[in-house]
C-alpha cells in the first residue's frame, strides 16, 4: 500500500549512500543535492546496480564506529505529566503493548538481569505481574498473537501474556533486536552485526553479517531495514538473500527505528535532532524535519497515521501526522521525566510512556487527547 502524501522517488535529496567500496575503506559518499530530483527516474537501474551493498562474510572489525548515540539526560520535570501516571520501583527501559490484548509490558532497565512488569490497562492502578527474566532484556518485540519476544544474550526470551511464563530460544550472540514475521519465522539482530533468520521452530536458516551492529529491525513486505547505531546507518536487506543491500546514512546519531502499515521505515536522529522517513525496494529518505530536543523514543498510531516521538531534552512526546507529505505536528503533551519509551494500544489509541528515571509509566488517553488536553 503507497502511503498518501509520497510525491514519487524525487522527494528527498543530499542523502549519503554506503557502497561495497566505502565500507572497506571506511568512506562516506554523498549525491550531490537535488541529483534524485531530477535523475531517478532516468537512471535507477544503474543506481541499483552501483549502490549494491557488502556481500555476507565482510569483516565487520573494520567499519569506521562512532560510540553509539544515545538520549539526553532530562531536566527535572516542570510541568505536570499529561494524563495519568502509576509509580514503578525501578526505570522503565522499553515498553509495548500487546498488539491482541493491550497488556502493557514494561521492562526494567536494569543491567543485568530484567524484571518484565505487564499491565491490564482495565486495571491501571491494579498490581502488575512479575516476570523474571534470567538475563538482560535489550528490548521488547511483538511475537505471535499473546506472545511478547525480548533479545537478550545468548536467546530470545518468549513471554506469554496470558500466563506470565516464559520460553526460551537459543541463538548464537548478544542479541539486541527482533522481528517476527507472519510466517513465523524470527529475525534476530546481534551486537556483532549480523542477523539472522530462524524458521519457526527456531533452526537457524540463514546469517547475514557485514554491519558493526543490528541494533533494531523494521519488516516491510519483502525486505528488512537495519539500523546501525555504531555506523548511525539504515541498510536494507531482502528476505531470502545473504548479502546486504542498499544502505544509506540515518542522520549524525540514530537511535530508534520503526515501521508503520505503509512500510515507511522512520528513524530517530538523536544527535542531529531529526526525524528521517525511509522506503524500501529500493531504500530511499523520502522526508526528514527537524524535531529538536533530542528525539528518541518511536510509536505509531494506526488509526489516526500519526507517529509519536519522545524529546527527552523537553519531557514531551510529539505527535506527527505523516499522511500529506509535509509532516504536521498534531499533538505535543509533556511527559514523566527521561521519557525514553513510548507506546500505543492499537485497540484503543491509548500512548503510554515510560520514564528512565523515576520509573513513571504515564497514560494519555485517546479521548484525552482528541479534547485537545
Amino acid at each position: 500500500m503507497r502511503p498518501r502524501g509520497w510525491v514519487g522517488l524525487a522527494a528527498f535529496a543530499d542523502t549519503s549512500v554506503i557502497t561495497l567500496q566505502d565500507r572497506n575503506r571506511g568512506v562516506r559518499s554523498a549525491t550531490r543535492p537535488g541529483v534524485f530530483r531530477v535523475t531517478t527516474a532516468f537512471v535507477g537501474v544503474a543506481t541499483l546496480a552501483l549502490l549494491a551493498g557488502c556481500s555476507s562474510g565482510s569483516n565487520s572489525d573494520n567499519l569506521p564506529t562512532r560510540d553509539p548515540a544515545v538520549a539526553a539526560v532530562s531536566p527535572a520535570g516542570t510541568a505536570r505529566p499529561a494524563g495519568e501516571v502509576v509509580g514503578l520501583p525501578n526505570p522503565v527501559g522499553a515498553l509495548l503493548a500487546e498488539a491482541s490484548t493491550g497488556q502493557v509490558a514494561a521492562l526494567e532497565a536494569g543491567e543485568t538481569n530484567s524484571t518484565l512488569l505487564l499491565f491490564d490497562p482495565a486495571t491501571p492502578n491494579g498490581t502488575p505481574r512479575a516476570v523474571s527474566l534470567p538475563a538482560h532484556g535489550a528490548s521488547l518485540a511483538q511475537g505471535k498473537p499473546g506472545e511478547l519476544l525480548i533479545p537478550a544474550p545468548d536467546r530470545i526470551i518468549r513471554v506469554d501474556v496470558a500466563t506470565a511464563t516464559r520460553t526460551e530460544l537459543p541463538v548464537d550472540g548478544d542479541a539486541r533486536s527482533v522481528q517476527r514475521r507472519d510466517d513465523g519465522t524470527l529475525l534476530v539482530g546481534t551486537a556483532d552485526g549480523k542477523v539472522r533468520t530462524l524458521d519457526p521452530e527456531g533452526k537457524l536458516v540463514r546469517t547475514v553479517d557485514g554491519l558493526a551492529s543490528a541494533d533494531a529491525l523494521a519488516v516491510t513486505e519483502d525486505h528488512v531495514a537495519v539500523l546501525d547505531r555504531r555506523q548511525t546507518s539504515v541498510t536494507e536487506i531482502e528476505l531470502g538473500k545473504k548479502n546486504l543491500g542498499l544502505a544509506l546514512r540515518a542522520g549524525d546519531g540514530a537511535t530508534t527505528m520503526i515501521a508503520d502499515r505503509f512500510g515507511r521505515i522512520i528513524v530517530t536522529d538523536t544527535d542531529g535532532g531529526e526525524l528521517l522517513v525511509f522506503s524500501a525496494g529500493p531504500l530511499l529518505l523520502r522526508q526528514r524535519f527537524p524535531v529538536n530536543s533530542s528525539p528518541y523514543a518511536l510509536a505509531y498510531d494506526q488509526r489516526s497515521d500519526t507517529v509519536w516521538v519522545t524529546c527527552t531534552q523537553s519531557n514531551e512526546v510529539v505527535g506527527f501526522d505523516l499522511s500529506t507529505g509535509i509532516p504536521t505536528e498534531v499533538g505535543r503533551y509533556p511527559t514523566v521525566r527521561q521519557p525514553n519509551s513510548v507506546t500505543i494500544d492499537q485497540r484503543t489509541g491509548d500512548m503510554f510512556v515510560g520514564s528512565a528515571a523515576d520509573g513513571g509509566l504515564q497514560r494519555i488517553r485517546a479521548d484525552d487527547r482528541k479534547k485537545g488536553q
